[in-house]
Parts: structure tokens; sequence; C-alpha cells
């Protein structure tokens, strides 16, 4: 595989795209089948998106070892976002309009994902994307999304972590709910809020901040203060490392906490993030890499990772998110022998598909499956699902200091 990095100039000068294209002598022939996406390969985004990219360029290539789709190669056209919902929007703009891809990938990221949309729908273009945390916002019927939260998250999730909590034999009394105001991330901690309430928590702070925030020191010194039994943080991306960082800097360990979608490995790896507890659906260890394909997935995963020289190289569930949206693409094109988005989305509806994440399927609201989600917590330095116990890793049980 080649990997070309070609500039454009435009008004989006500066702007970098990412072409895969298989290697000589492979089996796969003729005009390359081009799918287009962007992901945040810069800004606050940057360090999640990271994972997706790797996954992209691994599946790309794996294709284009075997048949490509329908026997021609795959190329993947890919720009930097800058994690801004608006350059995603124009950037989208081209892929469809100037580039002429066959197919769509979404960004990273529900912002972005939104914005993606958008266009999609209105160039009436199939969406295929991995990590969109607010349901009932995915209106178009040609989008579908690989994060299975099932379509109500902001009830179902808050309440399978509090069950985990319960039935750890100290479930908390008091809570404090910190939050971006990132859109997905918002949404969960709103409906986080509402289910404590709901369970008889004792709410002592309830704090918002702007996304892209960097300093959390005033609000640290508001969660020692509250003191609470637990701490939920809406947080994406580093967002939870700073706030931990702050909090050591004031002597102050949570008793219990939460961090919605963090950075996955400068959440486990750092000291204080020891028994931080996350949202997930997959992490590398049975029974999720019980079959061939996740097993090879994360195989091939951690030798990437390793050579990109990310300092956290299990996979987990941006990796395997995204693993399943190329999953999902494949499916659909091999099944229809099809490029046209209508027949596409069509089959889609009608069919479930086996990924990494499970048999997914998009034939309840907005296009959403199932809610397979789980608990999981930093232990000795990687993620391990704690909750369900029949998904938990082998001898994981959930840990409240």
């Amino acid at each position: 595989m080649t990997l070309r990095h070609r500039g454009f100039l435009s008004a989006l000068a500066g702007l970098t795209v990412l072409a895969l294209v298989a290697p000589a002598g492979a089996a796969p022939s003729g005009q390359p089948i081009r799918i287009g996406g962007t992901l945040s390969m810069t800004g606050p985004l940057a360090a999640t998106s990271l994972i997706h990219q790797i996954v992209g360029e691994i599946y790309v290539e794996q294709l284009n070892k075997k048949n490509g789709l329908l026997g021609r190669p795959v190329e993947w056209v890919l720009y930097d976002d800058q994690s801004k919902p608006d350059l995603t929007r124009t950037l989208y703009e081209k892929l469809i309009t100037v580039d002429k891809v066959d197919l769509l990938i979404g960004p990273y990221a529900t912002g972005n994902i939104l914005s993606a949309m958008a266009v999609a729908q209105r160039h009436e273009k199939m969406l295929v994307h991995h990590s969109f945390g607010i349901p009932h916002l995915a209106k178009y019927d040609m989008q579908f999304s690989m994060w299975a939260i099932g379509s109500e998250p902001g009830r179902t999730f808050p309440g399978r972590l509090l069950d985990a909590l319960a039935a750890s034999g100290k479930p908390p009394k008091t809570i404090a709910i910190v939050t971006s105001k990132f859109p997905s991330v918002h949404f969960m901690s709103v409906g986080a809020r509402e289910v404590a309430a709901k369970r008889g928590l004792r709410e002592v702070l309830y704090l918002e901040f702007e996304f892209g925030n960097r300093d959390f020191g005033a609000i640290a010194a508001r969660v020692r203060d509250a003191n609470p039994d637990f701490l939920w943080m809406g947080a994406i991306g580093l967002e939870g490392n700073g706030l931990l960082e702050a909090l050591k800097k004031l002597d102050y360990t949570p008793k219990s906490h939460f961090y919605l979608y963090p950075a996955p490995g400068p959440m486990a790896l750092a000291p204080e993030g020891k028994y931080a507890l996350s949202s997930t659906i997959f992490e590398e260890h049975p029974p999720f890499t019980s079959s061939p394909t996740a097993a090879e997935f994360v195989k091939l995963y951690r030798e990437r990772a390793a050579k990109a020289g990310l300092p956290y190289q299990l996979a987990e569930v941006q990796a395997s998110g995204s693993y399943s949206a190329w999953q999902v693409i494949e499916a659909a094109v091999t099944a229809t022998r099809s490029l046209d988005d209508k027949t596409l989305a069509q089959w889609l509806r009608a069919n479930r598909v086996e990924t990494v994440n499970g048999k997914l399927r998009f034939d309840g609201p907005n296009n959403y499956g199932d809610d397979l989600s789980k608990v999981k917590q930093v232990q000795d330095g990687k993620w391990v699902v704690v909750w369900p116990r029949e998904f938990a890793a082998p001898g994981a049980r959930l840990i409240v200091p």
C-alpha cells in the first residue's frame, strides 16, 4: 500500500487528503472505488481520531489484499476537518461535488457527523458513521451508526451504570455531574442527571463547561468542595485527563469516577486514572475477541498502533466502532453488488450485519437497533469490561475504592 498526501489549491489550501490504494500486482483491478470522509487529525479531537485513521488504513489495506470491493481496488479519500463542524460540512461538499467519491464514511464525533449528515442528505448519499451519540437527531433515513447505544442512551446507559455501582455493594448516595457542552456529551450528562434523581441520588454539584476548555483548576476546586460519592464527567477526548490533573494538584482523589468518551490511552495510562469508569461496546478480551474476525482485528490494530507509537496499543471501543463501519460498507456492497446509495441503504435497513461490535440492526428509531453498551474500568493500566457480569473480562469485577 502507498500513502499519498495531496494538497489542493483553493479556499481550503493547507488541508491534506490521504488516498490509500492497492499495491502493484494486487488482485483488484479497474477503476478504484473511492470512499470519502474526514477525521480530526488536528484540534481537540485529534487524540481519538488517530485511532479511527489507523483502523481505516488497516481495513482498506486488507480489502485490497483480497478482492477490493466488486473486484475493484478501494481508495480512501481523507481530509482533516480540524475538529470543526463547519469545516467538516465544507469538506463533505467537496468530497461529493469535486472529488465525486462513490461512497461516504463519517467523521469522528457527533458535531462533525451531524454536519456531514446534512450534506449527505442534501445530495442523497448514504452515510455510514461510527461515533454519533444523539440518536434522536439522526433523522436522515440513509445514515447508519455503528455506535450501538440504542435509541434512548441518555436513559438506558446511566441506568446500567448505576446498576453496576449498586451491585458493587457500595452504591453512591451523592453525585456530582460535570459536563462539556459538546453536543452528545451534554445530552448524555443531562440524561444521567435525570436518571440519578429518579434513583434517589442527591446532586451536590452540576457544572457545565465549554468544549475545548483547557483550564480545569476552578472546576476541580468545585468538585473537591462538593466531595461526591460519585463523579460523572461528561468528557470527550482529553477533557477527563485535564480534570484529573487539576484534582491531583489539589491533592484530591475522587471516590468513584466516570468519564463518558475519554481518549482511551491517556486515561488508562495516567496514574490518576486508576479505577476510572467509562462506557464501551468492545474491549480487547473475551468474549469480545472470541471470533476469528475479532482476533485478527485486534492483532492488526496492535501492530499498527505500535508502529504509530501510540502509548496504548490495545483495541477498544473507538477502534471497534471504526472497524464496524468499514465492515458494514463492505457487507452492503458485497450483498447488493451495487454502489447505489439508495440500494445499499435499503439493504441495511432490512438486514443484520455481523461486526466486531456485535450483530447490528438498523430497523429501529432513526436506524438505531439494540443498546449494546457496557461499563468498563481502568484496572492495571488497561480498560476491562466489568458490567454486565456476563461480558466482564476473565476474573474482573467492578472495584469501588
